[in-house]
């Protein structure tokens, strides 16, 4: 039984990114090439030991290593996609980035065969069986488990205008859904997503995580895929939100804010701020105006009273926190408009081409 540990909260301030990406051919369609990249001939160097895949035979998630200070997360996430391109253009593919790939049909689609991922299948079924989605995960370390836990608790409200900022998944199974964020529902359609509620303290989420692994709900704790997270193996907060981005100055720019906000909350507990206590039904609606709405969304304020719209929190959360980059994204076309514009204008063929990485 896979638990993590309140003493896996040790240091603060350390930076992991998690990147998942499709495997697809010269054209930029969906390929099945977890064998030849992973199991065949895995890689060394940079990307040894730091590659994955996910469920489907074209999806890989990559990991940089233990960034120990932000300022080196530039390079490092830039070398990490680098090594997975090459090793990649190595065995004749190409990689792609989206929340969804506008061409992958998911009945058309070959699955991993790891037992982790047959296990999931069998027990989840239908849900799983379509999940083609690729995210972003931004890993922040934090000292302290009761620190953490509610770090992830007050992060909640944040979470759906980084949604908004980065929703990249117009197109699911060759269909235009009409969201912003296709991927958002579709993942959501899975147990253990979407927004957590609100833990009391880090025994309370512990107590939670362990009763799902001895009740048979989860295999391990990794199952527990909501939108933030405690991570109890890392030592981290986890924020699982943005669709994955083909442009590495958008993921950076989600890096520097989430790492700028974990700081500031943790500052804001160790001051002793109580928290925040909105409904969790508010969070559900504010998540749905981004996965409907985009960059178009506004968002029901903290109090509960009156909305917020995106440019509001975008220029009120940079000039808190002194970082810029979510201004250069929401000032740009989305991820969503530009896939939908390169659809109806050129084809789709030149959307698959345009979301491969260089």
């Amino acid at each position: 039984m896979e638990l993590g540990s309140a003493d896996a909260f040790d240091r603060m301030g350390t930076l992991g990114v998690e990147e998942e990406f499709y495997i697809v051919d010269s054209d930029g369609y969906p390929a099945s090439g977890i064998s030849d990249l992973i199991y065949d001939d895995p890689p060394e160097g940079l990307l040894g030991d730091r590659i994955d895949h996910e469920l489907f035979k074209f999806t890989v998630e990559t990991q940089t290593p233990l960034i120990e200070n932000p300022s080196e997360a530039d390079e490092l996430v830039r070398a990490v996609r680098e090594a997975l391109v090459s090793h990649a253009a190595d065995h004749g593919y190409r990689i792609a980035a989206a929340g969804l790939h506008p061409a992958a049909k998911w009945r058309e689609l070959d699955h991993a065969t790891k037992p982790r991922y047959k296990s999931q299948l069998d027990r989840i079924q239908y849900p799983q069986h379509r999940n083609t989605t690729a995210g972003l995960h931004v890993h922040v370390g934090v000292d302290d488990p009761d620190k953490a836990t509610w770090i992830a608790n007050e992060l909640r409200w944040y979470l759906p205008p980084l949604l908004a900022l980065s929703a990249n998944s117009p197109f699911w199974n060759g269909f235009d859904t009409g969201l912003s964020s296709a991927r958002a529902k579709i993942f959501e359609n899975l147990p253990n997503t979407g927004m957590p509620s609100r833990f009391e303290d880090f025994e309370a989420y512990q107590r939670f995580e362990r009763r799902m692994v001895e009740h048979g709900s989860i295999e391990d704790r990794g199952e527990l895929w909501y939108d933030v997270r405690p991570h109890t193996g890392h030592g981290t907060v986890e924020v699982r939100t943005p669709d994955a981005q083909s442009d590495p100055e958008k993921t950076l720019a989600f890096v520097e804010y989430v790492h700028a906000l974990v700081l500031d909350l943790a500052a804001r507990y160790e001051d002793g701020e109580s928290g925040t206590t909105i409904r969790r039904e508010l969070l559900d609606e504010n998540k749905w105006r981004a996965t409907r709405h985009g960059h178009d969304a506004s968002f029901i304020a903290l109090d509960g009273e009156g909305t917020v719209s995106l440019e509001q929190f975008v220029i009120e959360e940079c000039d808190r926190l002194d970082v810029d980059g979510l201004k250069d994204i929401f000032d740009a076309e989305s991820g969503a408009e530009r896939q939908r514009r390169i659809h109806a204008d050129e084809s789709l063929d030149t959307l698959c081409n345009v979301l491969c990485l260089n």
